[in-house]
């Protein structure tokens, strides 16, 4: 139960503290007073989303907490798992903080948590009827959920949904390969040529930088030779001309004949054969690059043409060789895909005929649960109703089955309601006028709550069109179901507000 709630810079409430008991609470005052910041706030405990205009203005944050008490033992437990349980067992400590730039932070146990814990714990705390459920209560969409929630369906269709999405996949995907006949023919031809051109090239990595240093070394070919044969004539001469080579070879020649003269001309002597050695290596090197020279228009037109095919496929198919040969890889793998799409395409007809099996078996579990437990609930609902002053109302819960699979299995379910005698029972939206709306909604949540954990239940203006004799039956079976779990009802009514235990 919820024993102790603080509010502090939410909406127009600068700071509130309020201590709750057991039985019934009722919540009244004006319209804008702040009764429904208050169930705002509890929602905001509970992990619903906040906004940033849910901060008083002019305040830098705001704060609620609560202290829960008497947990029941699944909660216990959860905690536990979660590792926020608190010192003190039977206690249960939340907080959350919102800022006025958006952000907000949650504290379960003085311990951080996120608000999807928070969500987590809401169905052991608090259950919030809100003026909203009655809309949902129209919505046919919505009633299969309320009669799984009853029957206890919850473990079956843990076990349905993933197969019904593993079916909703494998359709789409065979659905792909049906419609797509033509499409997949294009690309395995698109495809196919690409593969053959680039397989056709025989790339090599690199092999775009080698070629482009052998072309500029083509392309300076002629400089190369002359200059190569210009020193070759410098170091060797001919018939006509001696060369540098030769001319050092004589200056040595005559240095060295100076040394029998004086010592002197020693030093001369052996820097004019260092010379002269150097020379002539110089000219075996210019020698042996002239004789090795490596090229032919032939090749140069080579390497042009290759080094084109590489740009274009370049241009196509990546800006790399490496990029090139990557998308080789892809589309050979795609097309292994699309040249046996006959095969998968079978294999996953197979796939789903053996999943659709399943998928039935499990509904039709969904089936017979349901239809006996929509029984039970059409008289668990009406008798309640005749305890509202609705004594001649007849209600079915009305559950059809189709051969379709949807996310709930083969059924739709509908609640259907007479009111008046000899009258058909027809949708809840034809019929329920806002007053018994609001207590068929209110019938509906003391059945489906009956045999739940959670501590507490909140009725937000659950009066809505109703007043008098209907309003009183209203008190009196809150009244009822308050002596079984702590219950806060926010009403306008006195009939209603004489039912309290305690008044806010």
């Amino acid at each position: 139960m919820l024993q102790l709630l603080h509010i502090e810079n939410i909406a127009v409430i600068e700071r509130a503290d309020i201590e709750l008991d057991k039985g019934l609470t009722v919540l009244s005052g004006e319209t804008g007073a702040g009764k429904s910041i208050v169930i705002d706030s509890i929602g905001a405990l509970l992990g619903k989303r906040v906004s940033r205009d849910l901060v008083r203005s002019g305040a830098q944050k705001g704060f609620v907490s609560a202290v829960f008490t008497d947990l029941p033992r699944a909660l216990r437990e959860l905690l536990d798992e979660l590792a926020l349980s608190g010192d003190v067992p039977d206690t249960l400590y939340v907080q959350r903080q919102i800022s006025a730039d958006g952000k907000s932070t949650c504290r379960v146990n003085m311990k951080p948590a996120s608000a999807a814990v928070l969500r987590q714990l809401a169905p052991y705390l608090i259950d919030i009827h809100g003026q909203n459920d009655g809309q949902k209560l129209l919505d046919e969409a919505h009633h299969i959920e309320y009669l799984d929630g009853y029957a206890g369906c919850a473990e079956i269709l843990e076990r349905y949904r993933p197969k019904y999405q593993a079916l909703v996949t494998l359709r789409r995907e065979i659905t792909a390969l049906e419609t797509g006949e033509q499409e997949r023919l294009q690309r395995i031809d698109m495809l196919t040529f690409h593969k053959e051109e680039i397989e056709q090239a025989a790339l090599k990595p690199d092999e775009d930088e080698a070629l482009a240093q052998r072309k500029a070394y083509l392309d300076h070919a002629g400089k190369i030779a002359g200059a190569l044969e210009q020193a070759r004539m410098a170091l060797s001469g001919d018939d006509e001309i001696a060369g540098a080579c030769e001319l050092l070879d004589q200056a040595a020649s005559a240095i060295e004949s100076l040394r029998e003269v004086s010592d002197a001309f020693d030093g001369m002597a052996e820097q004019a054969e260092e010379v002269r050695l150097l020379a002539a290596d110089l000219r075996d090197s210019v020698a042996s690059q002239g004789d090795n020279l490596d090229f032919s228009p032939a090749e140069r037109e080579m390497v042009e043409q290759r080094l084109d095919e590489i740009y274009r496929l370049k241009q196509k198919y990546g800006g790399t060789i490496p990029e090139i040969l990557a998308y080789l890889e892809k589309i050979t793998a795609e097309l292994d895909t699309l040249e046996n799409a006959d095969d998968r395409r079978e294999e996953l007809r197979e796939q789903y005929r053996g999943m659709l099996a399943e998928a039935k078996g499990i509904a039709a579990e969904l089936t017979e649960q349901r239809r006996k437990a929509a029984k039970q609930l059409e008289g668990e609902i009406v008798r309640e109703l005749s305890e509202l002053d609705m004594d001649k109302v007849k209600m079915r819960v009305a559950v059809r089955t189709g051969t379709k699979l949807s996310a709930h299995g083969c059924d739709t379910v509908t609640f259907e309601i007479s009111v008046n005698p000899g009258e058909p029972e027809k949708p809840l939206s034809k019929v329920a006028s806002g007053g018994e709306l609001s207590r068929i909604m209110l019938a509906l949540k003391n059945v489906l709550t009956a045999g739940e954990d959670v501590g507490m239940l909140i009725f937000d203006e659950i009066d809505t069109g109703v007043s008098g004799h209907a309003a009183q039956q209203i008190g009196r079976k809150l009244s009822a179901i308050a002596k079984k779990k702590q219950t806060l009802c926010v009403t306008h009514l006195p009939q209603i507000a004489a039912m309290g235990d305690h008044h806010l």
